[in-house]
């Protein structure tokens, strides 16, 4: 991996051109006890013309593991009809504190999944934004409102997580094709490291998507899942399986489909906070739902019957817990039928390749894995307007060449991932949707002879979508990477540490429309922020 020192990385972000009031005139040569607020390169959510309805859902200071628990009325000045529905969270922060995972429910619906920032002495603000739209059904009626945020305050972890959650409500005509119900996974229960529950649909279901939030996390070897390595290796983080990792969701002890989980890193991650502290990895504060085309199934499902759902996290060793997997479905229904019949026709895995192979070049050791595993499901339903037929195919890959020397310095990886899907509808709104997800970490850790650990890191979050049907097609690209380099001295206290580091992101979007925008830091400051696309 190109590395470059911290000297030279300073010097080149420093000329970098600011477009901004709010950038740093000059960074200073160190991290000292406070930096910027931390934000992202990703665009905020587009929002109609005219009023919002506002509403409160969350407003707690975290300090422990115990859940915020309240409730939501809609809003009834703006009607019953949404354009757009807008979650905002944002957040206060001071003194020392570890990242923190959170989780808020609606009517017991995973709407948002987010982690926090690591703050400063003098403390930190951030916000997320989030469209929530295709909730907008489940938000039509009062619901209970649950936020977890697990935080420990005490002595020397002193951050209080302050957090208030705004649901704004955009009056107007709502957006065609949204889900007409949100039903959670119910009754779950633990069966090793499944999540099993039940689910039971609307006899008229005639469209079933699965949204899954899935992370590894808890501190524990699962959540750097992506290096974990064979017990025989030697590697701190065993598994026997190697890194590979692949989320099912199982109906009726069957797999209905298969996703790559994105590989998170929180802002702790990589054993260096001060690559994170202004401006965190990808992903990091709004972690998004893998989802599932479970069109062929629907069949098997409008009996009224509840039918077993299993949730799986193929690799994960035996016992070993630290996936959170909250799961719900997305329903759209028959209003011409009281009950939509139907038939699985077929539904294939391919043997799952998963090549782990370890060897010692030139006094390192090295794990290098090759994995992948296909899907492939055909079924139909009997609509109010005729035969629809659901044809699913997803391919999944991972490729990662792990390497660590003596006492596991170095340590670097580099891993990429690849999640492709293609669903066809056949039948009255006729459709092909084609989804292709490449992500990549490349990076490294050392530490010196002089107790300095560095790490240096690149992260990709790619996507390539399109849609075809009897409307207008649509096809955008999606391209989000993050470079940074950060060292410190362990071992001493705070103040010694002499922590330097840059980082810098770049969010490209590019359809109808175009966005493309660069933050670049130095030492906990912003010295860019410039934004346009390309003539």
């Amino acid at each position: 991996m190109r590395r470059f020192t911290v000297t030279g990385a300073i010097a080149l972000a420093l000329t970098l051109a600011v477009s901004s009031s709010a950038l740093a005139a000059t960074s200073p040569p160190e991290f000292g006890t406070d930096w910027d607020d931390p934000r992202t390169a990703a665009p905020p959510v587009a929002k109609p013309a005219g009023q919002a309805c506002t509403v409160r859902i969350v407003d707690n200071e975290f300090v422990n593991f115990d859940p915020f628990k309240g409730s939501f009325t809609p809003p009834t000045a703006c009607g019953n009809s949404w354009e757009k529905v807008v979650l905002k969270m944002s957040g206060a922060v001071k003194g020392r504190q570890f990242d923190r995972l959170g989780r808020l429910e609606v009517g017991d619906v995973t709407i948002f999944k987010t982690s926090t920032p690591e703050p400063s002495v003098d403390g930190i603000q951030w916000t997320v934004e989030k469209d929530v739209t295709a909730y907008a059904q489940l938000l039509k009626q009062p619901q209970p409102v649950t936020m977890w945020l697990g935080n420990v305050v005490n002595d020397t972890y002193t951050g209080i997580l302050d957090i208030q959650v705004d649901l704004s409500f955009y009056a107007g005509p709502a957006p065609t094709g949204q889900p007409e119900q949100i039903l959670p996974l119910a009754e779950v229960i633990s069966d090793g490291s499944d999540r099993v529950g039940s689910l039971t649909v609307p006899r008229n279901t005639e469209r079933l998507m699965a949204e899954i939030y899935a992370t590894g996390s808890g501190g524990g070897c699962e959540e750097f899942w992506y290096i974990t390595a064979p017990p025989a290796s030697g590697y701190s983080c065993p598994a026997d399986n190697g890194p590979y990792r692949e989320v099912q969701v199982l109906i009726d002890g069957q797999v209905a489909g298969i996703a790559a989980p994105y590989p998170h890193i929180y802002t702790g991650g990589w054993s260096n906070p001060f690559l994170w502290y202004a401006l965190p990895a990808p992903r990091a504060f709004d972690l998004k739902p893998l989802q599932y085309d479970l069109g062929p199934f629907i069949g098997r499902l409008t009996d009224g019957a509840a039918h077993k759902v299993t949730v799986r996290v193929v690799g994960v060793p035996a016992g070993q817990s630290g996936w959170e997997v909250p799961t719900s479905f997305l329903v759209w229904r028959d209003a011409g039928s009281t009950q939509v019949t139907g038939k699985l026709l077929s539904a294939s895995l391919s043997p799952m390749e998963n090549d782990v192979r370890t060897s010692t070049p030139e006094g390192f050791t090295e794990v290098k894995t090759t994995a992948s595993h296909n899907f492939n499901a055909v079924g139909f339903v009997e609509t109010s307007r005729g035969r629809t037929i659901f044809l699913v195919n997803r391919a999944l890959a991972n490729t990662s060449t792990h390497r660590w020397g003596a006492e596991e310095n170095p340590d670097s990886l580099k891993a990429t991932w690849t999640d492709t899907s293609v669903a066809i509808v056949a039948g009255h709104h006729p459709s092909v949707t084609r989804q292709a997800a490449t992500y990549a970490i490349d990076g490294t850790i050392s530490i010196s002879a002089s107790n300095r650990l560095n790490t240096s890191i690149t992260l990709t979050d790619a996507m390539n979508y399109s849609s075809a049907g009897s409307g207008k097609p649509l096809h955008w690209t999606l391209g989000d990477t993050f470079t940074g380099q950060a060292e410190w001295t362990l071992g001493v206290p705070r103040p010694d540490r002499h922590a330097q580091g840059t980082s810098t992101e770049r969010y490209q979007w590019r359809g109808d429309t175009c966005y493309d925008k660069t933050l670049a830091t130095v030492n906990g400051f912003f010295v860019q922020d410039s934004s346009g696309c390309p003539s």
